[in-house]
């Protein structure tokens, strides 16, 4: 198992998480934005969201200590002001992935 790198909320990430199908593994992807952070220690978790075909916001959660993350790639940095990116799932097309950059 990789180690976690240091990704925040807002951040754009790729989530590459280990799938087991009967007895075969693959590793399948999971690109889009953090928009939380719970708990702390072992328990602690992290939710990314992202856009699937026809506009759909399609949101996943993973332990950050857990097996099944094989890697997890920082993209973009984002600047944001709260913990928490809940208003993003109110909104539409590319409105819904628009954070602001980190310079």
């Amino acid at each position: 198992m990789e180690e976690k790198p240091d990704f925040q909320v807002g951040d754009a990430v790729r989530v590459h998480s280990k799938i087991i199908e009967g007895d075969k593994e693959r590793i399948q992807i999971f690109e889009g934005i953090v928009i939380a952070k719970k708990g702390s220690g072992v328990s602690q978790t992290f939710t990314v969201r992202k856009i699937a075909a026809g506009g759909i916001g399609v949101e996943r959660i993973w332990p950050v200590q857990s097996q099944k993350v094989v890697k997890v790639q920082v993209k973009k940095k984002g600047n944001v002001r709260r913990a928490k990116l809940y208003y993003l799932r109110g909104r539409q097309g590319r409105e819904a992935l628009r954070v602001k950059v980190e310079k």
